[in-house]
């Protein structure tokens, strides 16, 4: 115990620098007297975990984020954006840009599939820096609190698709629209450029995956992700109105926010010089 406790002081020592302690200090997250949040926050993992993610957005997939004034510095928002690579990097790369936004850091909370806290440690370690089970009810609760959150109305569909795929928006689910509609939520639209190259699958080994209880087993060339440059593009804000509304209206909402998305993917791609 001593041990990894002076393992992690170091590791604060060198990563968590006077900027990134006065981002997070700012940012409109109230937690407990011992800093966790009802859903497994610890501001203490979250300083650490951006301090240390911020070494790879700067140094290794070289992110540049734009539009980083349409995320409101305070109360619920949801982030609505396209998913790719495999990893979950594009949503940790969203996390940073989030978390050190110079016009109002937040706090992003990631919706996370119900297969990763069935892998050893890696559930608590998402709770623990933002990362949520994408139940409609933690995401009802969360807005009711005024959280930051992030949904990819993709899903694995999104994550899991093959290179040959890349940038081709998948399925929506609709479930994020409900969300919006009934807690008054803004929705801000997001497009991430470069993670569909960090890992490029060439195929789904899907025997693998379902001996290992996976949704997916990509074929990879390599499997650790690749130094694509990042792009990370946040929309103009999209609001709906309450009230009922039957599935073919819902179904077109969601479609308008897809749309937005694709626009964004489309401006980025003609933008980009270089995968690299």
């Amino acid at each position: 115990m001593r041990s990894g406790l002076n393992l992690k002081q170091r590791l604060q020592q060198q990563l968590v620098t006077p900027e990134i302690l006065a981002l997070m200090a700012r940012m409109p997250k109230p937690t407990g007297s011992f800093g966790y949040d009802a859903w497994g926050y610890n501001e203490d993992a979250a300083t650490l975990a951006v301090a240390s993610l911020k070494l790879l957005y700067d140094r290794y997939f070289r992110v540049e984020a734009s539009g980083l004034e349409n995320i409101p510095p305070r109360g619920r928002v949801l982030l609505v954006s396209n998913h790719s690579g495999q990893l979950p990097i594009d949503g940790l790369m969203i996390g940073v840009a989030t978390a050190t936004n110079p016009h109002g850091p937040r706090a992003v909370r990631g919706m996370i599939e119900r297969f990763f806290p069935t892998v050893p440690w890696l559930g608590n370690l998402m709770n623990a820096i933002g990362g949520v089970i994408g139940d409609p009810v933690n995401c009802s609760k969360m807005l009711a609190a005024e959280e930051a959150i992030m949904v990819f109305p993709e899903g694995v569909r999104g994550s899991g698709k093959l290179y040959k795929e890349r940038y081709q928006l998948q399925r929506f689910g609709t479930g994020f629209i409900h969300l919006a509609m009934n807690n008054d939520t803004p929705i801000v639209p997001v497009a991430v450029i470069g993670a569909e190259e960090t890992m490029p699958a060439l195929a789904n080994l899907k025997p693998i995956a379902k001996l290992l209880g996976l949704p997916y087993f990509p074929l990879l060339p390599i499997y650790a992700p690749l130094p694509a440059r990042m792009f990370i593009h946040f929309g103009k804000p999209i609001r709906f109105e309450g009230g009922r509304a039957d599935e073919s209206e819902i179904s077109e909402r969601a479609a308008q926010v897809k749309e937005s998305i694709r626009k964004l993917i489309s401006e980025g791609l003609a933008a980009r010089q270089s995968v690299f």
